[in-house]
């Protein structure tokens, strides 16, 4: 059938030269609701300059765009704003295991849960700097250290001792990452002296599903740590999870928190759920790959000078799987065995990913959120369009 949409493609070019104008002004409302809406935004998101005041409509639209469009578009921005093929590799290290005391329904490291994990001391420096040398070795340029802590009060010995590995790992001329709970001023201060690149806290999902999670920290002291960080002059890393059964406007929820900040994150890992036995979400379904490139996709969009980490339950992706992700917009993976507790894929597996798909790893660097003005060109859509 030919259908003719050529009131719609000049409403789409005068909207990418005026991205703050509202889209219904310019598209007729016969065909609102239509394929040639949903053309439409995606050509006003991957139009729009460095962004910070989102509202979660706007993000909601670019959410439920149809996911081929939304994987086209994703992918321009991404191409725009980063090389396609390179692929940051992070090796995430457990430092100190277990007896949390929060009580985050997802985690097996919560001293609330019944689960197999035990609790252990902090990790000495040999075996911290042994680790990283071997992820180094493996191709990874961030190195991250996790303790199951709420926060560093109280544990000045362990706090000095990690300073001390975040300078040791810094002088392997790597990236250095740490996620040890909620951290003070001070603290903050304290660690990029040390020469921290990043600091990860990630919000986990929105405000308003978030109580249902989480009761022992709230979503705002959860922020107050992301302010210490930005302030201290360290770059922030901060995603979520998907699969904890929120809904879809609190997946879109919580990437409007993270697309309004101040800065938008260095970093964002997006997480796929790995229900583990023992926790309140043993019995979760797993996370769909099409769930994760509409994650993905949409925070490229967004915040598209960000680097999109594929993270934990990336191990139950296959390869062709994993392209989509890449293609929508992650650029980052964590590499080893396991993530913190948690099984993760096969050093040789990445590999030979990387072999098949052409990827390329991506150097050590500290990157900052820049206010850059750059856009991409409108796609040229015909008077008449075949559909």
């Amino acid at each position: 059938m030919l259908k003719r949409i050529s009131v719609a493609a000049r409403a789409m070019a005068s909207h990418s030269s005026n991205p703050a104008a509202p889209l219904a002004a310019n598209v007729p409302r016969s065909l609102l609701g239509s394929a040639a809406e949903d053309a439409a935004l995606a050509a006003v998101a991957t139009n729009s300059a460095l962004r910070f005041d989102w509202s979660k409509n706007e993000i909601k639209r670019i959410y439920d765009s149809p996911l081929m469009d939304l994987l086209f578009y994703s992918s321009l921005v991404h191409r725009k704003f980063h090389d396609g093929r390179a692929v940051q590799q992070c090796t995430l290290l457990s430092i100190k295991t277990g007896g949390c005391s929060e009580d985050c329904s997802y985690c097996p490291q919560s001293s609330k849960h019944a689960t197999t994990v035990e609790a252990t001391k902090l990790m000495k420096e040999d075996a911290v700097l042994a680790a990283a040398r071997k992820a180094k070795e493996a191709g990874s340029s961030r190195f991250c250290m996790g303790a199951a802590w709420r926060d560093m009060e109280g544990r000045k010995s362990n706090f000095n001792s990690i300073l001390g590995y975040v300078k040791e790992i810094r002088g392997m001329g790597m990236e250095v990452c740490c996620t040890l709970g909620m951290i003070t001023e001070t603290q903050a201060k304290q660690l990029k002296e040390a020469g921290l690149t990043a600091y990860n806290h990630n919000l986990d999902t929105s405000r308003e599903f978030y109580p249902k999670i989480i009761t022992t920290r709230t979503y705002d002291e959860r922020l107050d740590t992301l302010a210490h960080v930005r302030d201290a002059g360290i770059n922030v890393c901060s995603g979520g999870i998907i699969g904890l059964g929120e809904s879809h406007d609190d997946r879109v929820g919580m990437l409007h928190t993270l697309a309004t900040l101040p800065e938008h994150p260095e970093s964002v890992p997006v997480n796929a759920l790995l229900a583990v036995e023992g926790t309140p979400l043993e019995a979760q379904e797993p996370v769909k790959i099409w769930e994760m490139i509409r994650m993905i996709g949409t925070a490229r969009i967004v915040m598209p000078q960000t680097m999109i980490r594929l993270s934990a339950g990336r191990v139950r992706f296959t390869q062709p799987e994993q392209a989509m992700c890449f293609m929508a917009g992650a650029n980052s993976i964590f590499t080893g065995d396991k993530l913190l507790t948690t099984p993760n894929n096969a050093y040789n597996d990445d590999k030979a990913m990387f072999e098949t798909l052409g990827l390329v790893p991506l150097e050590p660097k500290s990157v900052t959120a820049k206010d850059l003005e750059i856009e991409i060109p409108a796609p040229k859509v015909k008077d008449e369009i075949l559909i």
